[in-house]
């Protein structure tokens, strides 16, 4: 291996400038996600959809690809340049936004949600390694707080765009042919993707951090010789089906290659169960598909790097939280998808009112949610090493009491206001989750244990939150009950993160030095 240029001291001003930076690339991987909530019913209507499908295209088409990419982009983002990696994959899923524009039906609109899964996929593994080297660790539930504010301001600033454009578009052309065609839905997609090519440039620009220097135990700055080969390795280990000639070429034995395949024969049965009892083949084949892959590439790190695979797999409190917060990231996505169409459904308002409202809602309570609960949980935890994971706690206490209120009034004007403590309840575990995961994990696993962390949030969270939401409307006929049955979700969050909480002082402890 050749040593490249000694990589420059990074002061604390400049990591906060690649902190807004690297804030801005989350606002613009949200708003070109959440976009989709407040053009639902005219895509609904434009396309002949179900509020089942559109649950699907928000997030299961979304959802396990973002996840099932994040892990070899993951592993790309630990031995390459994280700076580029960034860049490019902040291009290619504005290009597959802007794409979505063109969409006619179902299938069209379904590959481009998937391109977008795909190139987002690039941006939190990558980010949340380089903000850990860039701040050090007391800071780092703050830091990655902070960094997940773009969730909530980029979810606002989509509502407010989408339901501002889509008004006045199709207001200004109605009973009039539109510039090329165009509707309301597909010039909002149009201006939230094409300016992300601009910002990739500036991504590209930043300085890449020395690995583990915010910490003392900086590792040698060595270029990998063939990163793109590891990408290559890591996704042969979950494409389907090359999992199987992986676990092959990699040496498994013949147990490893016969549990695999009695996995992918349990999902496929799971999976037309699920479609012969509620539907929707599309959720469960794609549901089914990232399960097998994931279980796949869970083998294969087993084999490839054992190390990484007992710290990842064996922490209890790694198991525990995960599964935790991803049940906080279920109802989350659950409600937040859903409030807009519930809105315009049940309080007649309009899309650009909703966008205006709830939109800067949801970027305020958000950035207030995340960051309380990012400072709040690093203050606590210099005097109980527990408190991450309390403030997921109370998470999951606060929001069922609030929903039901905000879900059950007659008074539109009381269901607005709130909307806003319910964004702050329901936003304070990002940064406390991302922390724990980084807390419980050598450097050099960072990026791997991240997007292990968010593939188990993804597919419970996004995955399984906005289409049950939608499903159950449709099979209820009510969404207003649908959004308070997922609210049960909390229940589990809560006793989840509780055991998690009793293991995280040894796990720590047990953390190995590289």
């Amino acid at each position: 291996m050749s040593k490249p240029p000694t990589a420059p001291a990074v002061d604390e001003g400049y990591a906060r400038y690649a902190l807004f930076v690297l804030v801005i690339v989350y606002v613009f991987n949200f708003l070109d996600r959440q976009i989709l909530s407040i053009l639902a019913e005219r895509i609904k209507a434009d396309l002949g959809l179900s509020d089942a499908q559109i649950g699907f295209l928000y997030g299961t088409a979304f959802a396990v690809f973002y996840a099932l990419f994040g892990l070899p982009l993951g592993r790309l983002a630990d031995v390459w340049t994280r700076t580029r990696l960034i860049a490019l994959g902040l291009s290619f899923w504005s290009l597959m936004t802007a794409s979505s524009a063109l969409a006619r039906n179902f299938g069209q609109l379904t590959i481009a949600r998937i391109g977008v899964g795909v190139g987002e996929a690039s941006a939190s593994p990558a980010a949340f390694s380089m903000l850990s080297d860039y701040f050090p660790p007391s800071k780092r539930a703050s830091v990655l707080a902070l960094y997940s504010s773009g969730i909530y301001i980029g979810a606002g600033l989509g509502l407010f765009i989408g339901g501002l454009i889509v008004d006045r578009w199709d207001d200004a052309f109605a009973g009039q042919a539109a510039p090329f065609g165009l509707k309301g839905w597909q010039v909002a997609f149009l201006a939230v993707g094409l300016p992300g090519l601009l910002l990739a440039l500036v991504v590209r620009a930043l300085r890449e951090p020395v690995r583990g220097a915010s910490e003392g135990r900086a590792q040698a700055q060595e270029r990998h010789p063939h990163p793109f080969r590891e990408f290559g390795l890591e996704l042969r280990a979950v494409l389907p089906p090359l999992t199987l000639l992986n676990l092959h070429l990699i040496g498994a034995g013949p147990r490893v290659i016969l549990a695999n395949l009695g996995a992918a024969l349990g999902v496929a049965v799971l999976a037309a169960m699920m479609t012969a009892w509620v539907g929707t083949p599309a959720q469960w084949v794609a549901l089914g598909v990232g399960l097998y892959a994931a279980i796949s590439w869970a083998q294969s790190l087993g084999v490839r790097d054992p190390a990484a695979f007992r710290v990842i797999m064996r922490t209890r409190t790694l198991r525990f939280s995960a599964i935790g917060f991803a049940l906080l990231a279920f109802t989350g996505y659950g409600l937040g998808f859903w409030l807009p169409p519930f809105f315009l459904r049940v309080h007649g308002v309009s899309e650009s009112s909703a966008g205006l409202i709830l939109g800067g809602s949801a970027a305020l309570s958000g950035w207030l949610g995340v960051t309380i609960g990012g400072v709040w949980s690093d203050r606590w935890r210099q005097t109980r090493p527990e408190a991450r994971l309390y403030v997921g706690m109370v998470c999951a206490a606060l929001p069922p009491p609030l929903a039901l209120w905000a879900l059950f009034t007659e008074s539109t004007t009381l269901a607005f206001i709130i909307a806003f403590p319910l964004g702050i309840a329901t936003s304070l575990w990002l940064g406390p989750g991302a922390s724990t995961t980084q807390d419980l994990v050598p450097p050099r696993m960072r990026a791997i244990a991240s997007a292990a962390y968010l593939l188990v949030v993804t597919f419970i969270g996004l995955a399984l939150g906005p289409y049950t939401v939608g499903r159950v409307s449709v099979a209820l006929g009510n969404l207003r009950v649908a959004m308070a049955i997922v609210l049960v979700a909390n229940l589990a969050a809560f006793v989840m993160l509780a055991l998690a909480s009793r293991t995280l002082a040894a796990d720590e402890r047990a953390v190995p030095p590289a």
